[in-house]
């Protein structure tokens, strides 16, 4: 019989890097915070542990860049979320519906339509390449001085007092220790909080989902393909969600969630295979990483959730609209960011503090891109400032945001 458990002997771990904000995880809300804090002067350092940035969005095949608008004819985000929106389709020559690929409605690019012709002529959003808009997004790293290490996973942390002063990370070099001043955690499962002793909360509510690309599909030759049991938009397994239902911040878990998901590729291609006999359908790019919607997020002073729609918040630092339905607008305060037990950590994206009432609209790429602007930007000066996040002004953070294209316009919750 083995043992329950072995020893690992202590040993010192050298100090291989260091940064005034170490970002872990390079999906959006990762990429636009490295981008923010990089281009208020701070050093930047973004930890990833695939090797294509982008997320769910470039590595999932996530590849629709949901509105940035209200639905009802209003923009809603500006800064990042609608810069990497732009990105995220300009490398496009024409369009493939089938494919997914798609720029913003016409109204859009139009300055002089009214708010009644952009709710008109539909939302605010664009269908992108995702090996593409990976390339672009590297390409926007770069230019920004942003050093990036792929292949690495944060798998602890080391603390001075309320603060990390190190994460704890192991790629080929081994296991090392990165300097930090600030941290954001954008890794999506909260996995930076955790190491850190924040309160977190989990869900084992995660359905089978994939989405991958198939050639000889039917009439087009290359159709993206939309696969996903229901799942619960609350958040739970009720509302005709259909299982198996899995956390997805458990080994054991992952695993079970890719290989349910690639299940549903395989029934798809035998379905495709007998409505279109004569093609040879075939999968053409399936997802590097789990599609999981809501795994581990950070419980901050307030988890943010319907019963705040509307509501405008003193430390508020952006805005998030609904892409579920038309007028909803949430305020975003700085306290949903902050970790209140670490005094230099914040998170950013769907790991950010909000409730189950919101969490499958607040999930969504435009707002990873908002809330990691705020983060990034947020930490870079308290890490200049020498002060912790939940002491950095948020009024001041909002003003330096504002600068930079945010819309924090209180008139648009109404």
């Amino acid at each position: 019989m083995h043992p329950a458990t072995i020893r690992e002997p202590a040993r010192d771990l050298r100090v291989a890097d260091s940064a005034d904000v170490v970002v872990a995880g390079g999906g959006v809300a990762g990429i636009a915070a490295a981008v923010a804090a990089a281009r208020s002067g701070a050093s930047v350092l973004l930890l990833e542990r695939t090797c294509t940035p982008g997320g769910l969005a470039t590595a999932g095949n996530v590849a629709i860049y949901l509105p940035i608008c209200d639905g009802r004819g209003r923009q809603v985000l500006g800064g990042l979320a609608e810069e990497l929106l732009r990105l995220s389709v300009a490398d496009l020559r024409r369009e493939v519906p089938a494919a997914g690929f798609f720029r913003e409605p016409a109204a859009w690019r139009d300055p002089a339509a009214t708010p009644g012709e952009r709710a008109k002529g539909g939302r605010f959003q664009t269908g992108f390449d995702p090996a593409a808009f990976s390339l672009a997004l590297e390409a926007l790293l770069l230019r920004e001085g942003v050093r990036i290490l792929y292949d690495t996973r944060v798998c602890a942390v080391a603390r001075e007092g309320a603060a990390i002063s190190h994460l704890v990370v192991e790629n080929k070099s081994g296991r090392t220790a990165v300097a930090c001043r600030a941290v954001v955690d954008a890794t999506g499962d909260a996995d930076v909080c955790f190491l850190a002793g924040e309160r977190t909360e989990s869900l084992a509510t995660n359905v089978p989902a994939c989405w991958y690309y198939a050639l000889g599909a039917g009439d087009a030759p290359i159709r993206l393909r939309y696969l996903s049991n229901p799942y619960d938009k609350d958040a739970g397994t009720g509302g005709g969600a259909k299982g198996p239902f899995l956390r997805g911040d458990d080994a054991a878990d992952v695993a079970a969630h890719v290989l349910a998901s690639r299940e549903l590729v395989r029934a798809d291609l035998a379905a495709l295979r007998a409505a279109n006999p004569g093609a040879d359908a075939q999968p053409f790019a399936l997802p590097s990483i789990p599609c999981l919607r809501m795994t581990r997020r950070l419980v901050g002073a307030l988890s943010l959730g319907e019963a705040d729609l509307h509501d405008w918040f003193d430390d508020a630092v952006c805005l998030a609209p609904d892409w579920r339905r038309a007028g909803p607008v949430w305020a975003i305060p700085w306290r949903c960011l902050v970790a209140p037990r670490t005094a230099n950590l914040a998170a950013c994206g769907r790991c950010a503090s909000w409730d189950r009432t919101a969490w499958d609209a607040l999930r969504a790429i435009p707002v990873c891109a908002a809330t990691g602007e705020a983060a990034g930007l947020g930490a870079a000066l308290a890490a200049r400032d020498g002060v912790a996040l939940a002491d950095l002004d948020p009024r001041r953070l909002a003003a330096a945001l504002r600068d930079r294209g945010v819309n924090l316009d209180p008139e648009l919750l109404r």
